[in-house]
């Protein structure tokens, strides 16, 4: 797995991995989280896809990325990053903020995707536990977050061990909080967050998967009911909101289906 980070601010932090020539998989992820959350699916997928996770702007090696805010931004962020990286046709993946952003870069550049996969994406409803994304964002110790950190998954899945000691230290860092309360001010309009343009997005010509967790505590599972019907649903009983660590089994045939 090699790390590339591109000095002339044209090309966001990202981690690639497996064999080039052929349309990569672009790994986007959620809010507070970096491209170390795909670290699994890439091994996973390595010897069959080319993948690249990106560090969303404020997050990870992008904590000093000249603009941060919303999924707008970010998109921007990421479409300036495809350009720069000359990818003229790739699948995309995207969870929660990173799905609203998924969904911004396709409907920008449709005829480059080849696929779309949101896991419990941003934007698909207003509603969102707004209080708890804030919490998660200013939480500096591990006694802090691991309380926070339940909450993003199913209440029979056991957190990783080191998990909330990685997330403190990562809060830690000099201007780490900054970034997040001015993202989260950015997306978090009186505990809301904006919706996507469904019917739009519904008229990409690449399939579209959306996927969501029955015991999603971050963004009500009902929101998939919002999909329009041209949108394959997959929902998974007992699962929360971060899927691909949760059913990472199940999230790998998806993306793989989706990419073939």
């Amino acid at each position: 797995m090699s790390e590339a980070n591109v000095d002339t601010q044209e090309c966001l932090p990202h981690i690639q991995q497996g064999p080039a020539g052929q349309p990569p998989i672009i790994l986007l992820h959620g809010f507070g989280s970096d491209a170390t959350t795909w670290n699994n699916i890439q091994l996973n997928l390595e010897r069959q896809h080319h993948s690249l996770a990106f560090d969303l702007p404020g997050h990870g090696k992008a904590l000093d990325w000249p603009r941060i805010g919303n999924a707008v931004v970010a998109a921007k962020a990421v479409n300036q990053s495809l350009d720069a990286l000359a990818l003229e046709r790739f699948h995309l993946v995207g969870h929660s903020l990173g799905g609203a952003v998924a969904s911004l870069v396709a409907m920008r550049a449709p005829a480059k995707v080849a696929s779309l996969t949101l896991l419990s994406p941003g934007g698909f409803g207003p509603e969102i536990n707004a209080q708890l994304l804030r919490r998660y964002a200013a939480a500096t110790t591990p006694e802090e977050q691991a309380p926070l950190l339940e909450q993003f998954y199913g209440i029979n899945y056991k957190l990783p061990r080191k998990l909330a000691e990685y997330i403190a230290e990562q809060r830690c860092r000099p201007g780490a909080q900054e970034a997040l309360a001015t993202i989260s001010s950015a997306f978090l309009e009186n505990d809301q967050q904006g919706v996507l343009p469904l019917p739009k997005l519904a008229e990409l010509p690449c399939p579209i998967s959306v996927v969501w967790g029955t015991q999603d505590r971050v963004l009500p599972p009902n929101q998939v009911d919002n999909a329009p019907g041209s949108m394959a649903k997959h929902i998974f009983e007992g699962v929360g909101h971060m899927l691909h660590l949760e059913i990472p089994q199940d999230i790998l045939r998806i993306i793989r289906e989706a990419a073939r």
